[in-house]
């Protein structure tokens, strides 16, 4: 790509031959995103930073109907409260970037760039919470956050820094603590399968696997084009361990000392690299409707003499389209056939072509991206039946996203039905554990799979641990992971 142009030979690999080279091809010449000159960050064009304005806007308004308020902290963290959290700095350390001078003068501490706030706001909760009348204290944030891995960085899927929600909860009580962990992973696959149409798996992740420093995670676990697992958005609760390094205390209703519960949240940019590797085709990427920047893009057939009444056409049904996210596209020097190449390109979900003949019937021809379908429609209809198409085309993306995944999960009550099932990357194998960390371990270093999470739709029946043949505890299901 040049000076923002798509590149004219288009997409050069197919998603199911090459998904990796398939996924960066799509994100660049789609014009979705760009590389920056810092390793591992992106550059979110308009396309994909629309899609996280609206897909997080929507959330927000779902948080504040339960009470959830918005705060910003610091970006920054004096490295002596990272340090109070030994667990939780242990599980971030190889990550953290730190700014050490400004200018040419040294830093007397040095501070992180934050990978996470619990350290920067938990001292001010100290401050704040004194009675049980304080509480519940129910935070969020909006922000960036830096990670500096060390594997490969790829757009949105594992990038240095990304965006996402950063929610913090503090109660009087465990009971209350636990109740909001269903509310919040309700949330999440509510306005997952909404605005991205995308499925996922709910469930407990393992201790090997749980948020550094807290009690308990659970997350949402997708499947990837190539039968690689990746996790979504997760809760964690977080018990009293925060509480107690930063002194999180205040007098319940009993007049009597307690330490506060907690809990952590959080959804991110990962999601619309999901989106992408599920939606997209070998022609580009498809955008879910309720979350593309251009829902509908207007392509004038511009015959010789005729040009200026096909304009005036276009712009007509521009109008009739009202509060649809519309563009016309009435650049010259380009033909139908390369504007109609680069919308599929970009993942514009609706095309809408008019021409001479549409004039003389009052009609335009409405073509789906996800389908490819066409349709002859009255321009006096068209309204209606955009708004219909849209609501079809989220619909058809979730129900072949929800598909894909359903033919993904596996069950294997062998090891070596696992193992088999692993080394073809056929997706998520479902096989009953004993809770053990060394069949976990045993099965991570033989076959690369983790155990991604523990589902809470545990209808399968139990069996014996597929590793050392012990009474198992639940099914889990195993992965190999981004």
């Amino acid at each position: 790509m040049a000076d923002g142009k798509i590149d004219e030979k288009g997409m050069q690999f197919k998603k199911l031959e090459n998904f990796s080279q398939w996924y960066t091809d799509a994100l660049i010449k789609s014009g979705f995103i760009d590389y920056s000159d810092v390793s591992g960050a992106m550059v979110f064009r308009p396309s994909s930073y629309s899609m996280w304005q609206t897909f997080s806007a929507e959330v927000d308004k779902e948080f504040k109907k339960i009470g959830i308020e918005n705060v910003y902290f610091p970006l920054f963290i004096p490295e002596k409260f990272l340090k109070k959290e030994a667990d939780h700095f242990e599980g971030f350390t190889p990550e953290v970037a730190w700014v050490t001078e400004v200018g040419h003068e040294k830093l007397s501490e040095r501070l992180a760039v934050r990978p996470t706030s619990e350290a920067i706001m938990y001292p001010s909760f100290s401050k704040w919470i004194r009675s049980w009348r304080d509480l519940p204290i129910r935070y969020n944030q909006w922000n960036n956050v830096v990670r500096w891995e060390f594997k490969h960085p790829t757009p949105f899927i594992r990038s240095r820094e990304f965006l996402w929600n950063e929610g913090h909860s503090v109660y009087a009580t465990q009971q209350e603590a636990m109740a909001e962990r269903d509310v919040i992973l309700g949330i999440y696959l509510k306005m997952l399968k909404e605005y991205f149409a995308l499925p996922g798996i709910a469930g407990q992740k393992t201790d090997k696997e749980k948020f550094a420093g807290g009690v308990a995670s659970y997350s949402i676990e997708h499947i990837m084009p190539d039968g690689w697992a990746i996790q979504g958005p997760d809760w964690h609760f977080d018990g009293q361990n925060f509480a107690k390094v930063f002194d999180i205390k205040f007098l319940d209703i009993n007049e009597k000392e307690a330490f506060a519960w907690q809990n952590t949240y959080a959804i991110s940019t990962r999601e619309i690299g999901v989106v992408i590797a599920t939606h997209g085709d070998d022609k580009g990427i498809i955008l879910p409707p309720k979350v593309a920047n251009i829902q509908v893009v207007i392509v004038p057939i511009l015959k010789k003499g005729s040009e200026e009444q096909v304009l005036e056409y276009a712009l007509k049904v521009e109008q009739k389209l009202g509060a649809i996210r519309v563009k016309l596209d009435s650049r010259e020097g380009y033909t139908p056939g390369y504007k109609f190449n680069e919308w599929e390109l970009k993942g514009i979900p609706i095309r809408i072509e008019v021409g001479p003949k549409d004039i003389e019937s009052g009609s335009v021809v409405v073509a789906r991206r996800d389908t490819y379908e066409k349709e002859t429609v009255k321009i006096d209809d068209v309204a209606e039946k955009v708004n219909e198409t849209l609501e079809k085309i989220n619909k058809n993306l979730y129900d072949k996203a929800h598909a894909f995944m359903l033919s993904k999960i596996h069950h294997a009550d062998t090891y070596d039905e696992l193992k088999s099932l692993i080394s073809k990357n056929a997706g998520m194998v479902n096989a009953p554990w004993c809770g053990d960390i060394k069949c976990e371990d045993k099965v991570k270093d033989e076959t690369g799979a983790k155990i991604t999470n523990i589902p809470f739709d545990q209808k399968a029946n139990g069996g014996k641990c597929v590793v050392c043949g012990k009474e198992s505890k639940s099914r889990a299901n195993f992965a190999r992971s981004y």
